[in-house]
């Protein structure tokens, strides 16, 4: 088997902290291994444009303090289609690539999975995403940040509201996975919790918020994972106001704000560890896989696993919250 010499690094999907710091440990490891490295900008939309750029160490100075993505990310509906892939596997032809680095979620590491598939490119993904929710790894690279910016925004709403006997509901990131809810909620000190993983009801809601208020509490935290299956914070609070007059209620949408900022330090650590080993797997003749951290130890995890075996929900978390916020 011929031995790789030029590797292409990108990052796809929604944008996490630690992105950068990701890219950094892929371009230097790969330089460090004595292989050529490219940039590969916009994602898969770049891959089919031929995008591409040879990087250097010093490509990737003073980024791992950035959130975001050098490299720039988008979503591409191009690459879904048959025709967009073989455009892309032709750019990648053209410029050498002989193995290809992702930086991204779920979405990201199907299409490498087609790629490999279809044209048996040797890949590797990296899981960067808020949400922790891909098999096969403890933490994802951004999360950690992502909880962080979350908690702070919690505090000084908190201030806010016991200034004014004020009820916050909060709504959060996550369509289909709880674990930026439940965390920062712990960490927070809300009063109820609601994630797309249990069952709730807007009464559960206001019973937990009136046995509050027999204590003559008012100011009180709500914190909605987006893809709350009674709606978001808008709607859960209308539904409350509804129901009682006791509260003066707020709501807020932290949105977009937790994807970005400066990466923790856990990310960085974890991105530079995940970058590396990426870079490592493939050299060793790793394929189709997706980098992991298990109990602080690296693993390689197939597309299958990481797929079908998606993150638990720390249903653990949820009862200590509930044990706490009475």
């Amino acid at each position: 088997m011929k031995e790789l010499q030029r590797i292409g690094v990108f990052t796809s999907g929604g944008d996490a902290p630690g992105m950068n710091a990701a890219v950094r440990a892929v371009v230097r490891s790969s330089i460090y291994y004595k292989k050529e490295v490219f940039g590969i900008m916009q994602g898969y939309e770049g891959m089919i444009d031929g995008d591409i750029h040879k990087l250097s160490p010093r490509s990737v100075s003073n980024i791992i303090q950035h959130g975001g993505t050098m490299l720039k990310t988008a979503r591409s509906e191009r690459f879904r289609t048959e025709e967009g892939r073989k455009k892309a596997r032709k750019q990648l032809k053209e410029h050498g690539i002989e193995a290809l680095v992702a930086i991204g979620g779920d979405g990201t590491f199907t299409g490498l999975h087609k790629l490999f598939e279809e044209y048996q490119i040797p890949s590797v993904c990296i899981p960067g995403t808020i949400d922790n929710d891909l098999g096969g790894t403890d933490y994802t690279i951004g999360y950690d940040t992502a909880i962080n910016t979350a908690v702070e925004a919690m505090d000084k709403i908190r201030d806010t509201a016991i200034s004014h006997d004020r009820l916050f509901f909060i709504e959060v990131m996550g369509r289909h996975s709880g674990f930026i809810a439940v965390h920062s909620g712990v960490a927070g000190g809300a009063a109820v919790i609601v994630v797309p993983e249990e069952k709730m009801t807007i009464k559960d809601i206001y019973d937990k918020l009136m046995e509050s208020g027999k204590r003559n509490k008012k100011s009180s935290l709500v914190v909605i994972a987006e893809g709350s299956p009674l709606g978001g914070a808008h709607q859960i609070a209308d539904e409350i106001s509804k129901m009682t007059t006791y509260f003066d209620i707020k709501v807020t949408t932290l949105g977009h704000l937790q994807r970005g900022g400066s990466p923790t330090c856990f990310d960085r650590v974890l991105a530079s560890k995940m970058g590396i080993a990426a870079v490592e797997g493939l050299l060793e003749g790793k394929n189709d896989v997706m980098v992991g951290i298990l109990n602080n130890k690296i693993v390689y995890n197939t597309f299958e696993k990481t797929m079908q075996f998606r993150q638990k929900f720390d249903a653990e978390a949820s009862r200590i919250n509930k044990i706490l916020s009475i």
